[in-house]
């Protein structure tokens, strides 16, 4: 089930094994703990860095594209900052700390820690945060709850979290007792989602759904696949319960857009999303290749609102909504270029680690499955949102692609391929 354990007794090894629970664990629970994770492994692979770039060396091949990916999108921020005097240095923050989280692949093939102290962490922090968010929502009567992140972040990261516990789940096929553990982890995670009222994660638990079912051969456990099918299906039932809201605001999400088409107000979730969307088409053909600084963007905004073509209910919004007009707007084609390599790359690299997974008998199962569901998550999201718009939801997304990618090249490697 697990990689090859380490038969080394240096404490940094085992500090290396509680990094790795710690993260998916603090993601949700407290204000800083994702950038907290993401320094103290770099810190931690700083330390040694011989033995981390040693234990990085014999895998790139395997890894030179989504490094090479991440490294574009850093490239092209310095770009922006030497090419674009308006543009800040802080615009540099964001992609060169994900680039240095690939230190978190390192220490993973370095340290050989099992997979279980990740499913751990995950189940961990999806528990957490359950009566946190509900006590939120109940408790202290907020609408749209969201702890320490605002409501769309947490309860996209919390859907993250539960479609994790789900293909860590795979590694307890074997035993019932065993599985009810990532069978806690996703229905937490699931419904700390549902109680933020984010509608954004709906669709990344469709196309979740869809790449279960496409890999659904390799989920040998009859009791695997009953998990599986239940999580959906009860995520499916809180539809039409009533104290969900799914259902309301499925309806509420309809009307906005009925009312934006008709010419009426824009002040909604929705329409101000539309709003935006029509602003970008207006701007975007402006600057195709290069885009506009982020802050200059959103003043053409306010100047396409005072000549009226837009509506004044978008002001407030600090970036559009959607991440490929994102990237488009303010990187222009390279920018786009840049947000499609960070998904892409990663992805085709768990999709060939699983496609080596025929039977299901492959270690490297559950971290490709559970990367790929990452990918498809932050895909999803980003068609109502920019989820890399935050540090939080940028070296969430870093730091789980590279442990995960980690992970299966330590299961290949055990598998001797």
């Amino acid at each position: 089930m697990n990689n090859k354990q380490t038969t080394s007794r240096d404490p940094m090894l085992w500090w290396i094994g509680f990094q790795v629970f710690l993260f998916p664990f603090l993601s949700l629970i407290t204000p800083s703990g994702i950038g907290f994770s993401s320094i103290l492994l770099l810190l931690t692979a700083l330390c040694m860095p011989r033995r981390s770039l040693a234990a990085l060396a014999p895998h790139w091949k395997e890894i030179r594209w989504v490094l090479a990916a991440f490294a574009f999108n850093a490239l092209l921020a310095v770009a922006c900052v030497l090419l674009r005097p308006e543009t800040s240095p802080s615009y540099l923050d964001k992609p060169l700390r994900m680039l240095l989280a690939v230190s978190a692949t390192a220490l993973v093939l370095l340290a050989r820690p099992p997979r279980a102290v990740l499913w751990w962490g995950v189940v961990a922090g999806a528990v957490a945060a359950l009566p946190f968010i509900l006590w939120q929502r109940i408790g202290l009567e907020m609408e749209r709850p969201g702890g320490f992140l605002n409501a769309i972040t947490f309860g996209d990261l919390a859907i993250c979290l539960a479609l994790l516990a789900l293909a860590g789940a795979i590694d307890y096929r074997h035993s019932t007792r065993k599985a009810l553990l990532p069978a806690a982890g996703a229905l937490a995670g699931l419904a700390a989602s549902l109680a933020t009222g984010s509608r954004g994660g709906w669709v990344a638990l469709a196309l979740a759904a869809l790449l279960f079912l496409s890999y659904a051969r390799l989920l040998s456990s009859r009791r695997l696949r009953l998990l599986v099918a239940g999580s959906f299906a009860l995520v499916g039932a809180a539809f039409f319960v009533p104290a969900t809201g799914m259902q309301q605001r499925a309806l509420q999400g309809i009307d906005e857009v009925r009312t934006w088409m008709d010419g009426g107000s824009a002040f909604s979730n929705v329409g101000t999303r539309l709003e935006l969307w029509k602003g970008a088409q207006v701007l975007i053909p402006q600057r195709p290749l290069f885009g506009r600084d982020p802050a200059t963007l959103r003043g053409e905004l306010r100047g396409l609102v005072e000549a009226g073509q837009l509506d004044p209910a978008i002001l407030p919004l600090e970036h559009l909504h959607n991440d490929a007009l994102q990237g488009l707007a303010t990187g222009g084609i390279f920018g786009l270029l840049a947000w499609a390599g960070i998904l892409l790359a990663p992805f085709l690299f768990f999709s060939r680690a699983l496609g080596k997974a025929a039977g299901g008998g492959m270690p490297q199962l559950a971290p490709a499955l559970a990367g790929m569901l990452v990918v498809l998550c932050y895909f999803s999201f980003g068609l109502t949102e920019v989820i890399f718009w935050s540090l939080k939801g940028s070296m969430f997304y870093a730091l789980m692609i590279f442990l995960l990618m980690g992970f299966c090249l330590n299961a290949k490697e055990q598998r001797g391929y």
